[in-house]
């Protein structure tokens, strides 16, 4: 091999290597219950997918942002503020720094938001306002601020648990052109249809309208599975997950399945639920004394769900997870341990292993991965 193809080899190593480093690097999202000389709002890390190593690089203080939506375009960032302001907080997002800067912050409707959504094209975000048990929708400005225009649709109705209806979710269907909620006050999945052009209404209910969950069970969170024909929730009050089928809009019960083991006899708190990307495992978490990751495989044709381990997560009120974009890593927020657990993920089996790699955090809540430029 002569001098000159050696040194277009090299070359192409060297920019390939460069390359595979830039993709293995997102920023690494920290949302947090805000509190005087602790956390002050959403931190920012570099998160490298290789081997899960961090590094901070900057902060924005926000009240109490527990939950957070970011835009398909990487360039906004939307927040409730789960503290006494109760408002939702625009936020501009560099995605080549990692910097955050707050744009503007306008109420949530009837109060309480607990969670958020974005549609596809940043048109309206979605706010589950708990405390108000209503569906906010909030219109986007060209500008990425968020307008006053709101909608604010008040559930109603109570179940055999709750005296009111609780609104823990709201969550934007594949296609753009749905918000499922999940109230865990009423056992409701209530299913809505979106137009961004009905400014300023631009949900209503389907004719399916919703979908009722066992007696007291309590529905969370919900997450679509990455071929968008299944959808599944997780029930905090009885500790199930429920899958449905999803056709345009439509969602139809096909299973119920206990997160914990038979021989438990305590209080679930179901939490979170996630799909790993390859769609292959659903996994949902318990919070405070179960404080454990069920581990589910996925049938691909019926969407059914077979469990195939649990995993204890070592911290206490476990809120959120997410699954890094490599798929070989999870990260759990330990709300009462002050800390993000790390997990290292078998992509084959599904199984998690602790890695004893933590981030110290006051009241940690959320965490999201985005992509570096």
């Amino acid at each position: 091999m002569n001098i000159r193809k050696l040194i277009s080899l090299f070359t192409f190593l060297l920019a390939s290597s460069f390359l595979f480093a830039q993709d293995a690097k997102y920023h690494l999202l920290i949302g947090t219950y805000t509190s005087p000389d602790k956390s002050e709002g959403i931190y920012v890390y570099d998160f490298d997918t290789r081997d899960a190593s961090t590094t901070f690089k900057s902060k924005v203080v926000v009240g109490s942002p527990s939950y957070f939506a970011v835009t398909k375009d990487r360039k906004f960032v939307y927040t409730v503020s789960e503290d006494r302001s109760q408002n939702i907080n625009a936020l501009s997002f560099d995605a080549k720094t990692g910097d955050l800067k707050l744009l503007n912050s306008v109420p949530s409707g009837s109060g309480g938001p607990t969670y958020i959504s974005v549609d596809a094209k940043g048109k309206y975000v979605f706010a589950g306002n708990y405390g108000g048990g209503t569906l906010t929708a909030l219109p986007i400005n060209p500008d990425g601020t968020l307008g006053t225009d709101i909608q604010d649709i008040k559930h109603e109705g109570k179940s055999i648990a709750k005296n009111k209806p609780f609104v823990h979710s709201a969550v934007v269907s594949p296609d753009n052109k749905y918000v499922i909620t999940a109230d865990l006050g009423t056992d409701k999945m209530n299913v809505y249809a979106f137009d961004a052009s009905k400014r300023p209404n631009p949900l209503t209910p389907t004719a399916q309208g919703f979908v009722t969950l066992a007696p007291g069970s309590g529905p969370r969170h919900s997450t679509f599975h990455p071929n968008k024909k299944f959808y599944y929730a997780v029930t905090e009050l009885d500790g199930t997950v429920n899958a449905f089928t999803y056709k345009k809009g439509k969602i139809n019960l096909i299973q119920t399945i206990k997160m914990a083991d038979a021989s438990y006899t305590g209080k679930p708190d179901g939490a979170d639920i996630h799909v790993s990307a390859d769609g292959k495992f659903l996994y949902a978490t318990t919070r405070n004394v179960l404080n454990e990751i069920a581990i589910y495989s996925i049938d691909k044709k019926s969407g059914n769900l077979t469990i195939v381990g649990r995993q204890a997560i070592g911290g206490k009120s476990s809120r959120t997870f997410e699954i890094d974009p490599s798929g070989n890593w999870m990260l759990v927020t330990s709300q009462g341990t002050n800390e993000i657990i790390f997990f290292k993920r078998d992509q084959e089996t599904g199984l998690l292993m602790p890695t004893g790699q933590k981030i110290q955090h006051d009241k940690p809540s959320f965490v999201t991965f985005v992509k570096m430029d």
